[in-house]
């Protein structure tokens, strides 16, 4: 299993930038986007991917998981 899949990755539609756009919260932003979600979906895999080997390349520690912690519960209680 890839380090990257402990880390939660969101997809959504932006009304504003008219296209879905990608993040990994806890480990970086709205990084990529695009029309077809799946595609979306597959560039923030690889740019969070990447983003860890570079990480582990220049020694610095990994931020906590996020997977697995119920953050999208979390969410939804918040709405």
């Amino acid at each position: 299993m890839r380090q990257s899949a402990f880390y939660l990755k969101i997809v959504e539609w932006s009304d504003e930038d008219q296209c879905f756009v990608g993040q990994c919260p806890g480990v970086i932003g709205p990084c990529c986007h695009g029309d077809d979600e799946a595609e979306v979906y597959a560039r923030l895999c690889q740019i969070v991917d990447d983003w860890i080997e570079i990480m582990r390349t220049d020694g610095r520690p990994l931020p906590p998981p996020t997977a697995g912690r119920n953050l999208v519960g979390k969410i939804v209680e918040m709405v």
